[in-house]
């Protein structure tokens, strides 16, 4: 992958099948097992840390369990890497998936990366809690290291997408492929949230491997396009030639708008989404649906 040999840790048992991949080679390990983690990352000189528990309302229901995997589970990661540093003599480059849900809903949107971190569930408190792990390995040497805070993820990349329903555009797909029913609606359905394609994230995190500086810590949001529930539901009609039936949830209405400020990342790293339209995103999730109907 761009020139880097890639080892690919995941928490599936030795069993499991595990999906194709340009993977040199897959280790098998859960975050919370501080020696399989010691194992995994001998003598890596860098990594991408995308391995985290990330549903918001789940979170409020196991927030012990969000915290041992984002929190905990990313100080083993980074005590590990501290251990391969003392041994080598070298920081190790490290590139932190983090999420729009640490700054909690700022009344001023677009939302920069200055802005408070004010989270509002077990999920974003978590993520900060991580966030705070890699900074301060940045600051003692340990790490050179970006945190990428991204905004909604979908799309499809390699014959892959995501069929979590608890996210709006899968769950739009799912009506639309007659997996389910009707699309439920949280609220009134004027909340706007931003989008950004798989491919698009996996463009910011090459680029943000290749600015990791040693003892140096940067943050970017990773967004592309604002989108209301009508919005994401009107080009999935578009798209897949579906009506798509709603019902509402007023019980638990959503907060209203959540958008990413992309100027920072946009101006330091040259990153620009180039897959991130809703009608690319949903028609590209779309493909890969509709073949494995």
């Amino acid at each position: 992958m761009s020139g880097h040999e890639v080892v690919a840790l995941t928490h599936r048992p030795p069993e499991a099948p595990v999906p194709a991949s340009s993977a040199s080679e897959v280790v098998h390990a859960d975050l919370r097992d501080a020696q399989a983690i010691q194992i995994a990352v001998s003598s890596v000189d860098a990594v991408c840390h995308l391995a985290a528990l990330s549903r918001v309302r789940e979170s409020f229901e196991h927030p012990t369990e969000y915290w041992q995997v984002n929190a905990t589970g990313t100080r083993i990661i980074v005590d590990a890497l501290a251990s391969e540093s003392a041994k080598s003599g070298q920081p190790v480059m490290f590139v932190q998936a983090s999420t729009h849900a640490v700054y909690g809903v700022p009344q001023h949107q677009p939302i920069a990366e200055g802005a408070s971190l004010a989270p509002t569930s077990p999920y974003g408190k978590s993520k900060v809690e991580a966030e705070d792990v890699v900074a301060a390995a940045s600051s003692a040497g340990v790490l050179g290291a970006v945190c990428l805070r991204v905004f909604n993820v979908a799309g499809a990349v390699e014959g892959r997408t995501d069929t979590d329903q608890a996210r709006i555009i899968p769950r739009a797909l799912a009506v639309a492929a007659g997996w389910t029913t009707a699309f439920e609606i949280y609220g009134d359905g004027s909340a706007i949230r931003d989008f950004v394609h798989v491919q698009d994230v996996a463009t910011a995190f090459l680029l943000a491997l290749a600015a990791c500086r040693p003892g140096a810590y940067a943050v970017y949001n990773v967004g592309a396009t604002a989108a209301s529930v009508p919005d994401v539901l009107t080009v999935t009609e578009q798209v897949t030639g579906q009506v798509i039936p709603v019902t509402h949830n007023y019980a638990n209405p959503d907060t209203s708008v959540i958008t990413a400020d992309t100027t920072l990342i946009r101006r330091e790293l040259s990153w620009r989404p180039e897959r991130s339209s809703l009608a690319q995103i949903i028609g590209d999730a779309w493909e890969v649906v509709r073949r494995s109907r």
